[in-house]
């Protein structure tokens, strides 16, 4: 069968892309691979009409509503192989499930790869008392120890955001990223305290930080831990040839949503640094709007779709 739109990912972004697609009467295929990036996290958070819903439960109410489209197909499987059919502008043959599927575009909602900060306990909490967006956690979280692990300049200025969610937020910076005097002026100013010490690991137990041990032995209680660790692209991405932008993130067009790529569209976290379930949804349903746009113009002037009502 050859589809308008493959889909690949089943996160916020691809779910919401096949919901559009759906509604726009294209055929759409959505292959997810698992597990999603967020299932560490207990419940998703400033979704509307969906704050505080497990991820999983919300990934399930979707797919039962793509159930009301039935040009749209879900399947559980890891691509294994894109080409670009030759001489095609936008027609792919998609390798995965020990299927071949052919599609005229592909939407990417691949998410990124989050590689684990080398720091005894960090893996093991992660998700649960580490996070990245206060937006999504904040509320939760609001008036413990919070820390601030800054490893890039811009996470010192953060650390002044997340005083309107605690009076207590310390920047942990291991003694590794310089403070430069203006700046540790700010923090000071408006209430964040500052600890350089090199950091040997974190307490906790069962996901829940208690404090961060330093280098000398000392301890410093913490409940909440913000850090963004490294991120890197999943190896489609690299397969596909895409630009990626000066922070590594796909680059697409505005409005389009097109990448480098003729024919390839992408959405969600692959393509920015504004990573929240929210953000995904409204970057998918921009994505597959703009996709179906150009496809069913496309369409219509190579008079392949169904002839309109007879004149009079």
């Amino acid at each position: 069968m050859l589809y308008d739109a493959l889909i690949i990912g089943g996160g916020p972004a691809g779910l919401s892309a096949a919901l559009t697609l759906g509604r726009a009467r294209r055929s759409a295929l959505l292959l997810d691979a698992g597990p999603a990036r967020n299932a560490a996290a207990a419940q998703v958070h400033n979704l509307f009409t969906r704050d505080g819903t497990p991820p999983a439960e919300l990934r399930s109410i979707a797919r039962a509503q793509l159930a009301a489209y039935p040009q749209v197909r879900v399947q559980d499987a890891r691509v294994e192989r894109v080409e670009r059919v030759e001489g095609a502008r936008g027609a792919f043959s998609v390798w995965a499930g020990g299927e071949v599927h052919r599609a005229r575009r592909l939407l990417l909602c691949l998410g990124m790869i989050d590689e684990m900060i080398d720091l005894e306990g960090f893996a093991a909490m992660w998700g649960r008392s580490i996070v990245i967006c206060p937006y999504c956690h904040g509320w939760e979280v609001q008036d413990r120890r919070m820390g601030v692990l800054a490893q890039q300049p811009e996470q010192l200025e953060f650390a002044l955001m997340l005083r309107g969610w605690s009076a207590e937020v310390v920047v942990l910076t291991g003694g590794a990223l310089p403070i430069p005097p203006e700046q540790r002026a700010r923090l000071t100013t408006g209430g964040v305290a500052i600890d350089e010490r090199p950091l040997r690991r974190l307490l906790g137990e069962d996901g829940v930080l208690h404090a961060v041990e330093f280098d000398d032995g000392a301890q410093r209680p913490l409940e909440v831990l913000f850090a963004r660790p490294p991120q890197r692209q999943q190896p489609l991405v690299a397969a596909l040839g895409l630009a990626l932008d000066g922070h590594g993130f796909v680059q697409v067009d505005p409005m389009r949503r097109e990448t480098s790529a003729p024919g390839v569209y992408a959405a969600g976290d692959l393509c920015t640094p504004m990573q929240a379930a929210a953000a995904a949804v409204g970057q998918g349903m921009h994505a597959a709007a703009a996709l179906n746009h150009e496809l069913t113009v496309e369409l219509a002037l190579a008079g392949a779709l169904p002839p309109g009502p007879p004149r009079a």
